[in-house]
């Protein structure tokens, strides 16, 4: 009697392919199609080993190798820890991936399944170290020419910048994209030079930041590649330094820090740009050589609008070197000057009613009243007879003190002021009211000796 064949054991095998573009997947017969009929081709080969082609498809069109954000990929996995698959084949490694860190990921997961990888032109097996080690030495070929191919796209990029063509990214302010070129966008060009030619005049950025908000003026709004709307937001600071720094608007192409001679339009002349960054370097300088106890901005932090909203001190300076201050609200920063009652301010007059309303209430029985009390709770022995005299001194003293000690005095009284279209309220820190008697004790000692 012949001895029976032992039944051959099915071993179900998952074809994987993949293309990094997007090139050709449209045609009847395309690359994907190409490499799935080689490795169907293995499989019917391996027939007598009981090698069987699933019936999935996983095949991932125009995605790169270098990621394993992979749709196909990701439901070969699943289908693998579902233990739905022996085999693994494609037609070249790379068709897996190019990263080796990354193949090795796959290794590990195909391991802990016991799932073998094939490829039908670079034939070995992952289950001996023989085949491990052809595998490391494909791979690393293959991650060298992806770098090569990264080597060569980023000099092409460079060389196409240095003949002044726009190599993608967000078109600047004052232009639109077509055919890879810059092409002025007229009523954008006009917005560039106005903010280059008001910033000659006011020489503030700040200041000018607020002209543009006002007027309703919005930076670039441009289409991606895929069709998605970018809507461009309020001008501010950082849009105006980027403007300023931008020298695209020369008519030049910049690449790794390098000028080169754009194809398109400039926007602004050079004698313009050089006017613009003489005041920047001009402003800077000063900025930096200015002491503190000159800076104007005797409520910063302290002044708030009818809405809840804090007041922030700008300032601009006239050609003939005169400086203008103003708060202005954040509100009407953020949202448009139409989205806040109090927009603007005059700094010298608000201060000045601040200060006008600390001295008178500093004259009052009340708050006299109250720092006495708070002295002899924090421990102080200091009779009311002086706190009276200590506070009634200071009025007539006010202005004998230098615009540092006032400063200092403001921010050690004043909690908050807050602006309304009625005037101006204040909110004093009591235990302020007790430091400045027990500053002025001594003041007081002097002045009744004499």
């Amino acid at each position: 009697m012949k001895p029976t064949k032992a039944p051959i054991k099915k071993v179900r095998c998952a074809i994987y392919t993949r293309k990094s573009s997007e090139e050709g997947l449209d045609m009847e017969f395309n690359s994907l199609d190409a490499q799935r009929e080689s490795c169907a081709a293995y499989i019917a080969s391996q027939k007598a080993e009981g090698w069987l082609e699933r019936p999935d498809r996983y095949d991932d069109g125009g995605i790169s190798g270098g990621t394993l954000e992979r749709p196909a990929l990701k439901r070969l996995l699943a289908d693998i820890e579902n233990d739905r698959v022996d085999v693994v084949v494609v037609y070249k490694i790379d068709r897996l991936s190019r990263a080796l860190m990354d193949f090795a990921k796959l290794v590990e997961v195909f391991d802990a399944h016991k799932v073998t990888f094939v490829s039908v032109t670079q034939s070995f097996n992952t289950t001996t170290s023989m085949g491990r080690l052809t595998l490391n030495i494909l791979l690393s070929f293959a991650q060298f020419e992806r770098e090569v191919i990264g080597e060569r796209i980023r000099d092409k990029f460079a060389a196409s910048r240095k003949r002044g063509l726009w190599m993608g990214g967000v078109p600047p302010l004052g232009y639109d994209v077509v055919a890879r070129k810059l092409v002025v966008n007229e009523t954008e060009a006009e917005l560039v030079r106005l903010i280059f030619r008001r910033f000659i005049e006011l020489g503030s950025v700040s200041a000018l930041m607020h002209e543009l908000t006002a007027a309703g003026h919005r930076a670039k709004s441009w289409t991606t590649q895929d069709g998605k709307e970018r809507q461009g937001g309020p001008i501010d600071r950082k849009a105006l330094y980027g403007y300023f720094a931008n020298r695209v608007y020369l008519g030049e192409a910049v690449h790794k820090g390098v000028s080169y001679p754009g194809e398109h339009e400039a926007l602004i002349d050079q004698a313009t740009w050089d006017k613009v960054h003489a005041i920047i370097s001009e402003n800077t300088r000063n900025r930096g050589s200015r002491p503190r106890s000159e800076s104007p901005a005797l409520l910063k932090g302290l002044l708030f609008g009818p809405t809840g909203s804090p007041m922030t001190p700008i300032f601009t300076r006239k050609k003939n070197g005169k400086m203008y201050r103003y708060y202005v609200s954040q509100t009407a920063i953020r949202n448009g000057y139409g989205a806040c009652p109090i927009k603007t301010v005059a700094a010298g007059e608000i201060e000045g009613a601040v200060v006008a309303q600390l001295r008178g209430l500093l004259r009052t029985p009340e708050i006299i009243v109250r720092t006495w009390k708070q002295t002899t709770e924090d421990g102080d022995r200091i009779a009311e007879s002086e706190v009276t005299a200590a506070l009634t001194r200071l009025d007539p003293l006010w202005d004998e003190l230098f615009p540092a000690e006032q400063a200092r005095l403001v921010r050690l009284l004043v909690a908050r002021a807050t602006i309304g279209n009625d005037g101006v309220q204040i909110a004093l820190h009591t235990g302020g009211l007790a430091t400045l008697a027990a500053d002025l004790r001594p003041t007081l000692a002097q002045g009744a000796s004499r």
